[in-house]
């Protein structure tokens, strides 16, 4: 981008909008490409689950909620930086107006915990659940946040809905049962599009799948692009750990990677399972520490098509992980 460009988007995020009129209309507006409809892509097979989730409500199309988190090269959180230490180019332009700016260090969160339970996890599937649960016990407040059990062989496999009743996540999860092949991007795809697409209070919330995989692949009807716009649409970011403990990396790695890295979220790679709980609190001190704007895009369309978001922090020092773009609605 040329200087001129860049400092134009700075100053543009440096300035926050008044605040709305109506306190109703500016909270319905603040998730802008999140309600996108899917787009047509092959569809894995539909699976059971509640259509009818009570966090569903409509929102506008012309405002975009941006979640995001600051890390040094140690990979440290930097919590204390101001609106005018960011610059942003939404599909190549700077914002038209930012409504606010704020260190969301407590938003209600929407996790989906997705385990692979395929053959080839079996020896580490039990260390895999008991890891899981212990997460669940220690991020989840109940009186904010929600979780959904999903695992995935052939075929998703939701073993329990939304819900903040500890007891009956740590059931779902204990429910699980390893065998067969795997369909990794069929079960991303069906858990953003049928349970986080629509995942919404009457506040922001920071939507993640917590995703516990090899990341090989041999059965999905979807592709790993269909799964990865899929999260993007639905405004969620991918947290995966890897199973495969083995001293050098493959390709399922290098696909886990790549799902965190376009949606926002990060990949970690454990030495062994009994390093997997580590990973597990990263992820927990993740959640608690970013940062987060909603601003009105410039020369917004609701055409759906894919707007790709830039985001960098003034002091080069630091690094910014946000997810790669977003998905506009049609209207």
């Amino acid at each position: 981008m040329g200087l001129a460009c860049v400092l134009c988007c700075a100053a543009a995020l440096a300035q926050t909008a008044p605040t709305s009129q109506s306190a109703d209309a500016n909270a319905a507006n603040t998730q802008a490409a999140a309600a996108a409809q899917p787009a047509a892509t092959p569809q894995p097979p539909a699976q059971p689950g509640d259509k009818s989730n009570p966090d569903t409500f409509k929102v506008s199309v012309n405002e975009v909620y941006l979640v995001f988190s600051v890390t040094d090269k140690h990979g440290a959180f930097i919590s204390d930086l101001k609106q005018s230490d960011f610059a942003l180019l939404d599909d190549h332009k700077a914002p038209a107006q930012v409504y606010s700016f704020t260190q969301q260090t407590n938003l209600p969160l929407r996790v989906g915990i997705l385990i692979d339970t395929s053959t080839s996890i079996r020896q580490r599937f039990q260390y895999e659940q008991q890891a899981a649960k212990a997460f669940l016990l220690q991020v989840l407040r109940p009186a904010t946040d929600k979780a959904f059990v999903e695992g995935f062989d052939v075929t998703p496999d939701y073993r329990q809905d939304w819900t903040n009743n500890l007891d009956a996540l740590e059931s779902g999860i204990d429910s699980l049962q390893p065998g067969g092949g795997t369909a990794l991007y069929d079960a991303v795809y069906s858990g953003c599009r049928d349970k986080l697409l629509t995942a919404r209070g009457q506040e922001p919330v920071r939507k993640v799948i917590v995703l516990v995989s090899d990341g090989d692949d041999n059965q999905s009807h979807a592709y790993l692009d269909d799964a990865i716009k899929e999260c993007q649409r639905a405004d969620t970011n991918i947290f995966a750990i890897s199973t495969n403990v083995s001293p050098s990396r493959d390709k399922g790695d290098d696909i886990l990677k790549k799902m965190a890295i376009a949606t926002g979220g990060k990949a970690f790679f454990p030495d062994s399972v009994e390093d997997m709980p580590v990973s597990f609190t990263a992820i927990q001190n993740e959640l608690r520490s970013q940062y987060a704007l909603v601003y009105k895009p410039a020369d917004f369309k609701a055409d759906g098509a894919f707007r790709p978001i830039y985001l960098f922090c003034m002091d080069r020092r630091y690094t910014v992980r946000v997810r790669e773009g977003y998905f506009a609605p049609t209207s």
